[in-house]
């Protein structure tokens, strides 16, 4: 019984040793300076999370200006994540996000902001709809100071027309990382399949009727 005690001691220690780690470096991505991602070919690049990515990456390729969108994960501290190691719920690290690539001579980041609040149940923390979870979490990444101002006004405005608090985290853009393969165009893709039925077409609708004006001529 004694020995059974101090390997579940030395379990939980350890356990306890790299959580608190895994806090302090997720706190260090929180706290960097950004990196900004340089135009190339007249086209810059914008970085969300918003829950699933696949609804996320749907809703972005139906705007005006958007050239593409790709699913990843961003916001966390290890490399080469991957989607199970994301999917670990004990692990607090990256987010599915999206990579934007667009032209800002048709579409402004300000308003790729407003394409994200507009998408989305922006008071739920830690996911949207039925995707829970630290990986579905909402961030908006900023990569210089006045794409922070963008959205931190935008936020408090959102807030107060709410009278709730937004749960979107803010986070200087440090690295996307692609995600794989069959994620990619997963709703175009799938069209039949229950989840994009039932949760991701939806989602693209309610954006649709809000946003009407930013949408491309075949959407």
């Amino acid at each position: 019984m004694n020995k059974l005690i101090m390997t579940l001691a030395v379990i939980l220690f350890f356990s306890c040793q790299n959580n608190a780690q895994s806090k302090e470096k997720q706190q260090a991505v929180i706290d960097a300076k950004p990196i900004e991602v340089p135009i190339k070919d007249g086209k810059a690049k914008a970085y969300f999370a918003s829950g699933c990515f696949w609804c996320v990456e749907a809703v972005f390729e139906s705007v005006k200006g958007v050239e593409e969108s790709i699913s990843g994960y961003a916001g966390g501290h290890t490399n080469n994540p991957t989607y199970q190691s994301t999917s670990n719920s004990y692990i607090k690290d990256h987010a599915e996000a999206v990579e934007v690539i667009y032209d800002p001579k048709i579409v402004s980041f300000e308003t790729l902001v407003d394409v994200y609040f507009a998408s989305q149940n922006p008071t739920q923390v830690n996911g949207q709809g039925p995707d829970k979870g630290y990986q579905y979490r909402s961030i908006i990444f900023y990569q210089n100071e006045a794409q922070k101002k963008i959205i931190e006004k935008k936020k408090a405005a959102l807030a107060k027309k709410l009278n709730a608090k937004i749960a979107a985290e803010v986070y200087p853009f440090q690295k996307f990382w692609v995600g794989e393969d069959y994620h990619q165009d997963y709703e175009k893709r799938n069209p039949n399949q229950s989840y994009i039925r039932n949760v991701s077409i939806p989602r693209l609708n309610r954006f649709k009727a809000k946003m009407p004006q930013v949408l491309k001529e075949n959407h």
